[in-house]
């Protein structure tokens, strides 16, 4: 499994950036309120930042001591976190398409929605940064089997497998 690049995440926060401007430009130009994201929704990714974290640490811990780790259980982490650094990276942009457009405005913001908006970015950083902490601590060393080649010696061959003549 490869590991999240950096560059995907910036790819995707600059076309959520883009999305959260445009739709907050559609709802003004609809005579509509500008979007405001919930101040509960900083507290959410905060919150899978840790479980994220969470998740990763036993991995990581087992690798370090030498205890065989489930290799399923690794897999759930890594997924995890490598969602949670897709997710993060998406709502900074979105968050900060948002506030970019508030700021354009020939108006003052009102202060609760750039609050807002600031903490949901500053939560999303969080949370892209701890998944991709999380998606480190998820690598497993590799097995000493597969360094070295395979003898097919024993392996049962694809004739003999398959029923061939």
């Amino acid at each position: 499994m490869k590991r999240t690049s950096v560059g995907l995440l910036v790819v995707l926060a600059i076309l959520a950036g883009a999305a959260g401007f445009v739709l907050d430009h559609m709802l003004t130009a609809m005579g509509r309120t500008t979007f405001t994201p919930s101040l509960l929704l900083p507290v959410l990714l905060l919150l899978i930042a840790a479980a994220s974290l969470g998740v990763a640490w036993p991995v990581r811990s087992s690798v370090r001591n030498g205890i065989r780790i489930d290799p399923f259980r690794a897999t759930r982490a890594v997924t995890l976190a490598r969602a949670s650094s897709l997710v993060g990276a998406l709502m900074a942009g979105f968050g900060a398409g948002l506030l970019v457009f508030l700021l354009t405005r020939p108006i003052d913001p009102p202060v609760g929605s750039t609050v807002a908006m600031l903490a949901l970015i500053g939560s999303a950083i969080v949370l892209a940064v701890a998944a991709l902490i999380a998606e480190q601590f998820c690598i497993l060393p590799k097995d000493p089997d597969d360094s070295e080649p395979r003898d097919r010696a024993g392996d049962p061959g694809p004739a003999e497998l398959g029923g061939g003549h």
